[in-house]
């Protein structure tokens, strides 16, 4: 697969040798393939046929075999479920990101609900929520109850979304990690149904685990695979094929660096808990797992860890909220992956620059390929800043968690640029974003050179997002101070070579404020004091512009926006080039 080429790296000049063991590479361009236009209509001809073809006899006749007697052994899922979720299923009703749906009337053939919900139920995720609030005694009832609802109308016949190879991968590793709420039933027929389905699930996701989507859907499909072949009898020659498709899933889906291949925080932190919950299936079976996956989980987690700001918790790129510090800490525990945050991803294309006690992330490399992701957000060049454990600048992030509080269409508002603390050039994205929702032109090369200095940090990134609409390239340079107490920014835009003389255009660089961060603009409106609540106080100044305070949000890991500020510094580009200074400054 070619969706995510890499040129190899371009050495910088005159640069200081650095460290091997920091891995801060010097010089480097990172490509985006031009002609990403996601799944081309011969494809999605051939996956129509494809899903066509599961309600056809020949296919149910592959998912005939022999009917297991019982399971060889019970993982154990070290990830701790949402008890409010759990509460809300002893209560009568589903809760998934505000929306609720009673059990009582639950319908599998026709769900009424987003894709992200229809999977948190097909997927069987919220059996782990109830097991966090209920006994064995108190929630066997309930799961079995949904249980003969979802066999009544999905055990016979495979069909989307039910039966789609990631939503199939779930389901097999949380149907056998919690396998005492749906199988402690008396009713022989009921849990001999349950059995055959279990075996049933990993016929169908040995002819369609390879053409599940590249990355997470590909990896969460072969665990399936192997989470079968390992508890259910009879499963050696299903291993030794599971594991070769394993190896090749981890191959295309995660970076050399660790980081996934759709970029997201958020499917870097499901990866690393599902390979974790894979290899608690080797650990009952008392088998050693291939060393495919323990190297996976070696790279994951500290890539992971690059993105997470000084309270633990993850910060907001390519559509993801800003997951809890409890959820993070969790996954990393289940990992048993001890791992200083990785401070250069060049492949996934983040970088951290640490210092005293501040944190700059950012987002070095171009937006995922269309067919990778679905929330992918035009975020080139864009920073968070974290001091301490306390958020300053941040990303409005969310848009990869539609739900009751983030709506369709605030979820594509939530991808665009100007979401994004950056700099925006005729109120345009850097990349363009479809109305079919997929990442069109825009950013396909990325400059980038790093130095570590005694006296701090400098980060030298070029993109080439607005040259063929507006003939400019966007340089950042930023600047962390070696005592952690200055971020120095400048972002410039100069005319591309062998492009058309670009035109006077407006220009606005964003910096939204984390909730609990109150500007006050100084007289001369190219200043604001920043009073973090419960925090240092921070001073902002712009070199040129005029600086205004605009609202902003910010969604948080459940999808719950919260309303914030951003600092606007409106200034305009010229044919010639432009350059505009920044600085965050702590005080006392």
């Amino acid at each position: 697969m070619n969706e995510a080429r890499r040129l190899p790296a371009r050495k910088g000049r005159n640069l200081p040798d650095e460290p091997e063991e920091d891995g801060i590479e010097q010089g480097k361009r990172l490509i985006r393939v031009a002609d990403d236009k996601g799944l081309s209509l011969t494809q999605r001809i051939a996956n129509q046929f494809y899903l066509l073809s599961w309600k056809t006899p020949i296919h149910g006749r592959r998912l005939k075999g022999k009917y297991p007697l019982k399971l060889l052994a019970v993982p154990d899922d070290q990830v701790p479920g949402d008890p409010r979720a759990g509460a809300a299923i002893r209560a009568g009703y589903f809760l998934f990101r505000g929306q609720k749906l009673p059990i009582d009337t639950l319908d599998f053939a026709a769900l009424s609900v987003g894709p992200a919900f229809a999977s948190y139920l097909h997927g069987f995720r919220w059996l782990r929520d109830l097991a966090a609030s209920a006994s064995r005694e108190q929630g066997a009832p309930i799961a079995e109850s949904v249980m003969r609802k979802w066999l009544d109308a999905h055990h016979e016949t495979p069909s989307e979304p039910a039966w789609r190879a990631d939503n199939a991968g779930w389901r097999l590793l949380f149907w056998t990690a919690h396998a005492p709420l749906i199988l402690s039933s008396s009713d022989l027929v009921y849990r001999s149904l349950v059995l055959n389905c279990i075996a049933r699930t990993a016929r169908h996701l040995d002819r369609s685990a390879d053409k599940a989507p590249m990355g997470l859907p590909r990896l969460t499909a072969w665990s399936g695979i192997l989470a079968a072949a390992l508890l259910i009898p009879g499963g050696e020659a299903r291993r030794l094929f599971g594991e070769a498709g394993l190896k090749r899933a981890i191959d295309s889906g995660i970076h050399a660096d660790g980081g996934i291949v759709s970029r997201s925080p958020l499917a870097q932190m499901e990866a690393v808990m599902l390979l974790s919950m894979l290899r608690a299936v080797y650990d009952v079976r008392r088998e050693s797992p291939p060393a495919c996956l323990t190297e996976a989980l070696a790279r994951a987690v500290p890539a992971l860890l690059g993105l997470t700001h000084g309270d633990g918790g993850l910060a907001s790129w390519q559509g993801a909220g800003a997951i809890d510090p409890q959820s993070v800490q969790a996954v990393v525990q289940a990992s048993r992956v001890r791992a200083r945050p990785l401070r250069q991803a060049r492949d996934w294309g983040y970088q951290r620059i640490v210092a005293g006690s501040t944190i700059v992330q950012v987002d070095a490399a171009p937006p995922p390929v269309a067919r990778l992701a679905e929330a992918g957000c035009a975020s080139t060049g864009a920073i968070e800043i974290s001091d301490g454990p306390l958020r300053l600048i941040v990303n409005c992030g969310g848009a990869a968690l539609e739900g009751a509080w983030v709506p369709r269409e605030l979820a594509q508002g939530l991808r665009t640029t100007a979401a994004h603390s950056t700099l925006v050039l005729a109120d345009s994205n850097s990349t363009a974003l479809l109305p079919d929702g997929t990442l069109g032109k825009g950013v396909t090369e990325v400059e980038l050179t790093r130095q570590e200095l005694d006296n701090g940090s400098r980060l030298d990134i070029s993109h080439d997002g607005y040259v063929r609409r507006m003939g400019y390239m966007h340089r950042r340079l930023l600047m962390l101070s070696g005592d952690g107490r200055e971020v120095r920014g400048e972002d410039m835009l100069t005319p591309a070579e062998r492009r058309r003389k670009p035109q006077r255009q407006p220009v606005q660089i964003r910096f939204h404020l984390a909730p609990g961060v109150e500007p006050t603009l100084t007289a001369d409106n190219q200043g604001a004091v920043l009073r973090i609540d419960g925090g240092a106080l921070w001073q902002f100044r712009a070199g040129a512009g005029v600086l205004s305070v605009e609202e902003s949000l910010w969604v948080d890991g459940d999808g719950r926006p919260h309303p914030t500020r951003q600092l606007v510094v409106g200034t305009e580009a010229l044919p010639g080039g432009s350059s505009i200074g920044w600085l965050f400054k702590r005080m006392g």
